[in-house]
């Protein structure tokens, strides 16, 4: 049955808040804000600050909370900053303790906060949070620990006794940049090229055209070839030397005029994208010249000069433009070993993971999943020396006839295997892995290894929920109530 509601809004007095005017207990931000280790928060954060005296800083709990809110939620700066005014739980989490209905902070501060929390200072903190929430993890004594180096006669670990299981991959962030093409980074060239030399036109008293090519026809030779849907080779490089021509043009008339109004004209943004200008422009004049597609340190885009291509070979995306991650993941949790601009290969860092899985439980891994990019020598010798069971198929010819047992183990490890495959295609998909939007370097670093951070809160959440859905059971009551009796 539906009874039709009253169409007039209500006013503000006849609305009830629940709760009592309290916070409930059981708001998501609640849990999380008793997961995080603030303790750890501070003392990162209190590292990016100077001694000097000036104006009081925001707190520490306030930076690193409107981040994880804003990858938890998917938020940009701006709707951040909104969320925060608008919700109270939020502003539980990130330290007030009385509501504010003014915004707690500018959006541009955001970037500051991914600035004060560089990608170490996130892995820290994500290792702090598995040392918090799983207590019977022991680290293995390290050079830097205290009396490690007093007792050198300590014996090695025994390989024996290894535990858990270690599983292995790597993957791509994407910068959020367009597809780069040589033609369209020339054109990016040109156009900004322009824009400089109107900018030290206003300082001279030249008169007549600005350039030495008409503008109105470079622009129509780009867009004849960028309307195509399959130029030909031949017209693609007629465009790209056209291109170069103008560029190289655009660059001597900005030298001669710098040489005659001066270099304190330009602001230090423009001077900055006008040595990755000349940069670029020597790098596509050599393969021009010599004929080739590719040079070292390519640069693709002039926004962000720092991404690299990565080769990866999938059918969906054989080349990725951002910085590559390597993870790993233990009973669920996941960790950030190492993440590049530069492409690096995968296999060679397995016995450093190895060493740093021994520092973070005290014994090797009983088992690495890994795919057989990490199947090299070194690495099979390390495995079988500390007594590791490495997957994948022997090095060498495949055997004719493979064994029910290797069969079945190979299933078996490319089943638990998935569990890294899920990881990766849940920060992709629900965490923002797949487009990370920060244009800086340092920015874009951090907010890689916050998306791995909010993710491994978002695990603990399920499995805290679990249990206690599992204690909640009947059959547990009865199991409490049976050892109270005893």
């Amino acid at each position: 049955m539906y009874r039709s509601a009253d169409k007039n809004q209500l006013t503000m007095d006849e609305f009830m808040l629940p709760f009592g005017g309290y916070l409930s207990a059981d708001n998501r931000w609640v849990k999380i804000s008793q997961l995080i280790p603030w303790d750890v928060v501070e003392a990162e954060y209190a590292k990016s600050m100077c001694e000097v005296e000036g104006r009081e800083s925001l707190p520490a709990r306030m930076a690193y909370g409107a981040l994880h809110i804003k990858v938890q939620e998917g938020l940009t700066d701006e709707r951040t900053v909104e969320y925060l005014r608008e919700n109270p739980y939020a502003q539980y989490f990130v330290g007030l303790k009385v509501f504010r209905e003014e915004a707690l902070f500018d959006a541009s501060m955001m970037v500051h906060f991914r600035k004060r929390f560089p990608s170490e200072a996130i892995q820290r903190i994500n290792e702090a949070l598995y040392e918090r929430t799983h207590p019977k993890a022991k680290k293995a004594p390290t050079d830097g620990d205290e009396g490690s180096e007093k007792d050198q006669s300590a014996p090695p670990p025994d390989d024996s006794q290894n535990e858990g299981t270690l599983m292995l991959d790597a993957t791509v962030a994407p910068a959020d940049i367009r597809y780069p093409t040589d033609l369209g980074l020339l054109n990016d060239c040109r156009e900004n090229t322009e824009k400089m030399i109107e900018t030290l036109w206003e300082h001279t008293d030249k008169r007549g055209h600005k350039t030495a090519y008409s503008r109105k026809k470079a622009r129509k030779s780009y867009m004849q070839i960028v309307k195509q849907r399959q130029p030909r080779a031949k017209a693609v490089q007629r465009a790209i030397t056209e291109q170069l021509e103008y560029v190289r043009k655009n660059l001597a008339t900005l030298e001669s005029m710098l040489a005659t109004v001066g270099y304190g004209i330009l602001s230090a943004a423009n001077w900055f994208r006008l040595c990755i200008i000349c940069k670029v422009y020597r790098q596509q004049r050599q393969m021009a010249d010599e004929g080739k597609r590719r040079c070292e340190d390519r640069i693709v885009s002039l926004r962000q000069p720092h991404v690299r291509c990565i080769v990866r070979g999938k059918v969906r995306a054989p080349y990725e433009f951002g910085q590559k991650l390597h993870l790993s993941v233990v009973n669920g949790f996941t960790f950030l070993e190492h993440q590049s601009w530069d492409n690096f290969h995968e296999g060679i860092q397995l016995i450093v993971v190895a060493e740093r899985y021994r520092q973070r439980f005290g014994t090797y891994p009983k088992v690495i999943l890994a795919d057989k990019a990490y199947r090299n020598r070194d690495n099979l010798r390390f495995c079988k020396d500390h007594g590791i069971r490495l997957s994948g198929p022997r090095l060498g010819r495949p055997p004719k006839e493979e064994s029910q047992t290797d069969q079945a183990q190979a299933y078996e490890d490319s089943r638990q295997r998935n569990g890294i495959e899920g990881r990766n295609g849940i920060g992709k998909r629900r965490y923002g892995l797949d487009l990370i939007m920060s244009v800086l370097p340092e920015t874009a670093t951090t907010e890689a290894a916050l998306n791995v951070l909010v993710m491994n809160v978002a695990h603990l959440l399920r499995m805290l929920l679990r249990l206690w859905r599992w204690m909640l059971r009947p059959s547990f009551a009865h199991l409490c109530y049976a050892y109270i009796i005893d």
